[in-house]
């Protein structure tokens, strides 16, 4: 539900402090502002150091979907910069988001460079393809009660406020949907 990657952020720190603090720089970004922009062209990687976001894709009708929420140590513009593409996403801060930059050059000469960035960087690419499977088969084994369920423990947890418009979209339904199944749920307890 919502990814952090707390050895990766350990690790870019150590990075900023001990050898790179002039090429990686720090940015700040205000709740509702974007990120990245599908179908844009980025010049930077980005590992979020506080805050959360949250990753959706534009369909061409217009409607989102939420691919994930993405907390402290994430990676943004990774696989862009690794293939040389387009953002393949929107990722808008939900909270207010403290980043470190790096620019395309320097992650890409980082990854050459530094094998335990590498491994980290491929560990973390690996882990969004486990979640991404896991999360498909549990929509198609459990329906969206349980994904419901899993994202107001979520809510509950990390005691944040997550707009129903945006549990739709994580959940590939409408608002009108939504309220439905929370209504169903509310009356069976």
């Amino acid at each position: 539900m919502l990814r952090t990657n707390i050895n990766f952020l350990a690790h870019i720190e150590q990075l900023h402090k001990e050898q790179f603090a002039d090429e990686i720089t720090r940015k700040k970004y205000p709740a509702g502002s974007y990120i990245l922009t599908q179908d844009e062209r980025s010049n930077k990687v980005q590992i979020i150091k506080e805050g959360f976001v949250k990753c959706f894709i534009t369909e061409e009708n217009g409607k989102n979907f939420i691919v994930e929420f993405l907390g402290r140590g994430e990676i943004l513009g990774d696989i862009e910069a690794i293939r040389d593409i387009k953002c393949l996403c929107n990722v808008e801060a939900v909270t207010e988001v403290d980043v470190y930059l790096f620019s395309i050059d320097f992650f890409k000469s980082v990854m050459k460079n530094d094998l335990q960035f590498n491994r980290l960087v491929i560990e973390e690419l690996a882990e969004r393809v486990v979640n991404t499977s896991s999360r498909a088969s549990l929509q198609q084994l459990y329906g969206i009660k349980h994904e419901l369920t899993q994202l107001l423990i979520l809510q509950k947890k990390q005691d944040i406020k997550i707009p129903k418009a945006d549990m739709a979209a994580y959940l590939g339904i409408d608002v009108r949907s939504l309220n439905r199944v929370l209504k169903t749920m509310k009356e069976t307890g």
